[in-house]
C-alpha cells in the first residue's frame, strides 16, 4: 500500500522550475525520432540505451546527453518532445512549468534557433490547451562555450522576447564561474530577460555567490553547496531566493553519495525556499513526484514538509502574485480534502 503522504504527493497542485526539456527525451522516443529523421546512434533498442545511463560525474552524462539531443532536428520534433513531457507531469499534478532549454546545442549542429523555438512553443500551447498547463520558457547559455557564442543566442532570443522569458546558464560547472558570464548577463537584463543560473551542483559555494552578485540571479539552480557556507545561507533566507533541487539528478551524477545526504530537509528546516524538481528526468530515472517521493522516505519528510515543497514550487516561480495566491490557495483545498 501506497505512503499516505506519498498519495497526497500524487494529488497535490504543483510546479516544476527545473526541467531540461532535453532531458526528457525518453529512450523510445529518442528511438522513433532518429529512425524519423534517418539518425543514426550506436544504440539497437532502449535498453541498450538506458543501459549508458550510468554515469560518475557530470560530463559523463552531458556526453551521452548532447549525443541523444542529436535525434532533435524538425520544428515537430520540439514539439513531440515538450508536449510528451507535458503529457507525462499533467497526471502528477503540475499545472505549471518553468522550463529550460539548450539553443547552442542545436545550432551548432546547424538547426535553426527559430525551429527550435517553434517547435517547443507550440508543444507548450498544446499542452496548455490539452491540460491547462501554463508555462515559461528559459533559454540558457551552455557554460563550457565562450561568452561570445552566449552572445550570439541572445541576439537570436531577442527576437523572441514574447516568447523567451528568462536566461539561464548550465552544463559543466566545474572551472566555469558565473562570472565568466557578467556580460552576457548584464545585456539580456537590459534586454529584459531574467536571469537564472546553475550553481553549486558541482561547483562551491562561492560560485552561487557570484551568481548572485555578478549575475544578479532572481533565482539559483541546483544551490546544494551553498550549505557549506553559514553567512550564504543566511543571504539566501534573508532574501527568499529560491533553489531548484534535484535530488535524483544529484543522486545519479555521484553529487550525493545518497538521497540520505540530500541537503533538501536541511534547507527547509534552515528556512530556504527549497523546491524538488526533476531535472533530466529520462537520464536520471524519475519525473517530479519519483522526486518527491524519494526524498520524503530518504529524509523522513513529513506531511508539512511535502506541502511546504509544493508551496515553494509556486512561490519560487515567476508567475505573478494574484496567479501564485491563486495556486497556494488550491494547495490549501487539496490539503483539506485529502485530511478529511
Amino acid at each position: 500500500m501506497n505512503n499516505p503522504i506519498d498519495q497526497l504527493v500524487d494529488v497535490l497542485p504543483k510546479a516544476e522550475l527545473h526541467l531540461h526539456i532535453e532531458g526528457t527525451l525518453e529512450p523510445e522516443m529518442m528511438l522513433a525520432l532518429a529512425r524519423r529523421n534517418k539518425v543514426e546512434l550506436p544504440y539497437a533498442s532502449a535498453e541498450e540505451i538506458r543501459k549508458a545511463y550510468e554515469f560518475d560525474c557530470l560530463q559523463d552524462f552531458l556526453d551521452v546527453y548532447y549525443l541523444g539531443m542529436s535525434v532533435l532536428i524538425n520544428e515537430q520534433d520540439f514539439h513531440d518532445l515538450t508536449f510528451a513531457y507535458l503529457e507525462k507531469v499533467s497526471a502528477q499534478g503540475v499545472t505549471h512549468v518553468e522550463i529550460f532549454f539548450d539553443p547552442q546545442a542545436h545550432t551548432e549542429r546547424g538547426i535553426a534557433f527559430d525551429t527550435v523555438v517553434d517547435g517547443i512553443c507550440s508543444g507548450l500551447e498544446a499542452g496548455h490547451r490539452e491540460f491547462g498547463i501554463t508555462s515559461k520558457l528559459i533559454m540558457c547559455f551552455l557554460r563550457h562555450l565562450p561568452e561570445e557564442q552566449a552572445f550570439e543566442a541572445l541576439s537570436c532570443a531577442c527576437k523572441h522576447k514574447d516568447r523567451i522569458f528568462a536566461v539561464g546558464l548550465d552544463s559543466s560547472e566545474n572551472g566555469h564561474p558565473p562570472s565568466k558570464f557578467s556580460r552576457v548577463f548584464a545585456q539580456a537584463r537590459r534586454e529584459g530577460f531574467v536571469p537564472v543560473a546553475h550553481a553549486g551542483e558541482e561547483g562551491p559555494a562561492a560560485y552561487v555567490a557570484e551568481a548572485l552578485d555578478d549575475l544578479r540571479v532572481e533565482r539559483v539552480d541546483h544551490g546544494n553547496r551553498a550549505l557549506d557556507d553559514p553567512d550564504l545561507v543566511a543571504r539566501l533566507v534573508r532574501q527568499q531566493t529560491p533553489l531548484t533541487m534535484c535530488p535524483l539528478s544529484n543522486l545519479r551524477l555521484k553529487g550525493i553519495p545518497s538521497l540520505e545526504a540530500s541537503p533538501v530537509k536541511t534547507a527547509l528546516d534552515a528556512g530556504l525556499l527549497v523546491t524538488v524538481n526533476s531535472d533530466d528526468p529520462s537520464y536520471f530515472g524519475g519525473y517530479i513526484n519519483d522526486n518527491y517521493k524519494a526524498v520524503r522516505k530518504a529524509l523522513g519528510l513529513d506531511e508539512n514538509d511535502v506541502v511546504t515543497l509544493a508551496r515553494n514550487s509556486f512561490a519560487g516561480s515567476f508567475l505573478s502574485d494574484r496567479e501564485k495566491q491563486s495556486k497556494l490557495d488550491e494547495i490549501d483545498e487539496c490539503t483539506d480534502r485529502f485530511r478529511q
